[in-house]
């Protein structure tokens, strides 16, 4: 399809694909947190998502929410440090009483539903899940959905969509899964709902069903109550979920977390700020740090 332009020979937007803009700005995002050290150009970046620099530009602040200037600003090691000292002094009491309100991501609020090993062994034979695979900002993920909410979401990793089908099927195959991406598409609008209205039109909470151990279920809970932004050590996640002598067990908790993006493990990072260990991926738990960082305006 060839391009159509304005008066002073910018690119004009046209399309009304939300997902064409998400693979673009998937793309540039890559290209910054590979490359964030060299500071990549706008030109660079431009030519990562297949457009020219203005479109690019306003496609990226207007789905991202962010100029890409401003996002590579985050993308830093020292940045994420200086954050994790500045929150240590209030993320226990965020913890303790839930600082941030109902759990919530770009203001859609989300409810928790726990469902043990053994509601699942006993119903799983009865249970039906949809699932389907859509375009995000940060690249394509899988989301899947039982009748009583959204019990799956994860990205996939360096383009391997069997991979992640696979994983997906490992933990969930003994229900009776289908491919519906119709089925997921709405779940997957509100979750991926970046930009400048983003959550002005809240609706009803995104439900979400937890299998787990209760000691996971305690840590995704606590991962929850996590304000956007905000970054904790597997220490201070450890003690505030009453186990500081097992941050490792934490930290497998975190590991296994199922949903991704809605419930935040990209926030826990080591102590000395070092961002490593994300289950989809480390150069995409930098690009949601530093997502969510920046839209909160916080200073590099």
């Amino acid at each position: 399809m060839s391009a159509a332009f304005d008066m002073t020979g910018h690119e004009l937007d046209n399309s009304t694909d939300p997902g064409s803009h998400y693979r673009a700005i998937a793309s540039a995002i890559d290209l910054i947190v590979e490359s964030y050290q060299d500071q990549p150009s706008l030109d660079e970046m431009a030519a990562a998502a297949g457009m020219s620099p203005f479109h690019f530009q306003r496609v990226f602040k207007r789905w991202a929410g962010i100029s890409p200037k401003r996002f590579a600003q985050f993308v830093t090691l020292g940045h994420a440090k200086r954050l994790l000292d500045d929150d240590e002094s209030v993320l226990g009491t965020a913890l303790e009483v839930g600082l941030s309100g109902p759990s919530r991501l770009h203001d859609l609020f989300v409810a928790c539903e726990a469902m043990t090993p053994g509601d699942y062994k006993a119903g799983a034979g009865t249970l039906t899940i949809h699932w389907g695979l859509h375009d995000s900002p940060f690249g394509r993920a899988l989301l899947a959905a039982t009748p009583r909410g959204l019990c799956w979401l994860s990205f996939v990793i360096d383009g391997d969509e069997d991979a992640a089908v696979a994983t997906f099927v490992e933990e969930w195959g003994a229900a009776d899964l289908v491919r519906d991406e119709s089925a997921t598409a709405g779940i997957a609008a509100r979750v991926f709902a970046f930009g400048p209205n983003a959550g002005s039109e809240k609706g009803d909470p995104i439900p979400l069903v937890l299998r787990g151990t209760n000691f996971q279920i305690k840590v995704w809970e606590a991962l929850l109550r996590i304000p956007t932004g905000r970054f904790i050590s597997y220490q201070d996640l450890a003690r505030a979920v009453g186990r500081p002598e097992a941050p490792r067990a934490v930290g497998a908790a975190v590991g296994r977390n199922p949903i991704s993006l809605i419930i935040p493990c990209h926030r826990v990072i080591l102590k000395s700020g070092i961002v490593h260990n994300y289950r989809w991926g480390v150069r995409r738990k930098k690009a949601l740090l530093a997502f969510e960082a920046a839209r909160l305006g916080k200073q590099a």
